[in-house]
C-alpha cells in the first residue's frame, strides 16, 4: 500500500497500523460498508478497500486531508468516497457495518478549544484528549448496522475506562480488543510535566499503551486477529 502525506496531513504511525490490524480482523470488513472518521491520509479507508470492503468512505474536516485520501485511493487503484465535514455530519442518515477512527487525542496543554488550521489539527484533542473521542462514542450507534462495530484507537493517557463508559452510555457493547505498550510518543513526552500536574500521568511515568477499543451494536463474533500485517506494524507502541 502506497500512502503519500503532504504537509499538514497526519502521517500514519504505529497507532494507525494497530487499528488497521483490528479492522482486518473484524467480520464487518469483507463485503461491508466501512467508514473512516478523521481519515487524515486516508490510509485506513484505502486499507479497507484493498481488504474487500464493498464501499469505503473517508471523512475529515480538513480539505487537504480529503484531497489526500482521494489521491491515495488513486495511487492504490481503489475506490474511496471522500467527504469533508465534522465527524458524522457528511454521512448523516447512513449506516455502516464497520466504523474506524484514529482521531486527534493528544491532551492539549493550554486550552480546550481545538485548532482550526495548521498541522496541530491532526493531534490536538482538548485538555483531556477527549474532545473528539467523546462525541464519536456518543454518536456511533446511530450510524451502525445491527452487529456493526466502531473501532477506536487512542493512548491509555486519555482514559481507557472513560471510553468504555462512553460507548456503553451510547448504547454499544464495549471492550478493549488490542493493547500495545511502549514509550510515550514525542508529543506526549514533550508535555509530560503538565500532564503529570493534571493527573493524566503519574509522576515519572513515561510509558503508555495504545488501545484499540470496540463498541458493537448487538452481538457479532470477531474473527481472529492476523499474525501480522505485511510488516507495517512497529515492534512497540508509540503515539503522537
Amino acid at each position: 500500500m502506497r500512502i503519500l502525506t503532504p504537509p499538514s496531513v497526519f502521517k500514519p504511525i504505529s497507532d494507525t497500523w494497530l487499528l488497521a490490524e483490528g479492522m482486518r480482523a473484524d467480520p464487518g470488513l469483507a463485503g461491508g460498508e466501512v467508514l473512516d472518521v478523521c481519515t487524515g491520509s486516508g490510509a485506513l479507508a484505502v486499507a479497507a478497500a484493498l481488504a474487500g470492503a464493498r464501499r469505503a468512505t473517508a471523512v475529515d474536516l480538513s480539505r487537504r486531508a480529503v484531497l489526500t485520501a482521494r489521491l491515495n485511493a488513486r495511487l492504490n487503484r481503489v475506490q474511496v468516497r471522500a467527504r469533508r465535514g465534522s465527524l458524522f455530519e457528511p454521512v448523516r442518515g447512513e449506516r455502516f457495518d464497520l466504523i474506524v477512527s484514529n482521531p486527534p487525542y493528544v491532551p492539549s496543554t493550554r486550552e480546550d478549544e481545538l485548532p482550526t488550521a495548521g498541522p496541530e489539527r491532526a493531534w490536538e484533542g482538548g485538555l483531556e484528549g477527549r474532545a473528539l473521542l467523546d462525541p464519536l462514542c456518543a454518536e456511533a450507534a446511530d450510524h451502525l448496522e445491527l452487529g456493526g462495530a466502531l473501532l477506536l484507537v487512542h493512548s491509555s493517557v486519555c482514559g481507557e475506562g472513560a471510553t468504555l463508559d462512553a460507548l456503553r452510555r451510547g448504547g454499544l457493547e464495549a471492550q478493549v480488543v488490542a493493547r500495545q505498550p511502549g514509550p510515550l510518543g514525542p508529543l506526549m513526552r514533550s508535555r509530560a510535566a503538565p500532564l503529570e500536574r493534571r493527573g493524566l500521568l503519574r509522576p515519572g511515568e513515561r510509558e503508555e499503551e495504545l488501545l484499540v477499543i470496540e463498541g458493537r451494536r448487538g452481538e457479532a463474533r470477531r474473527a481472529q486477529a492476523p499474525a501480522n500485517t505485511a510488516g507495517r506494524e512497529p515492534a512497540g507502541a508509540q503515539s503522537r
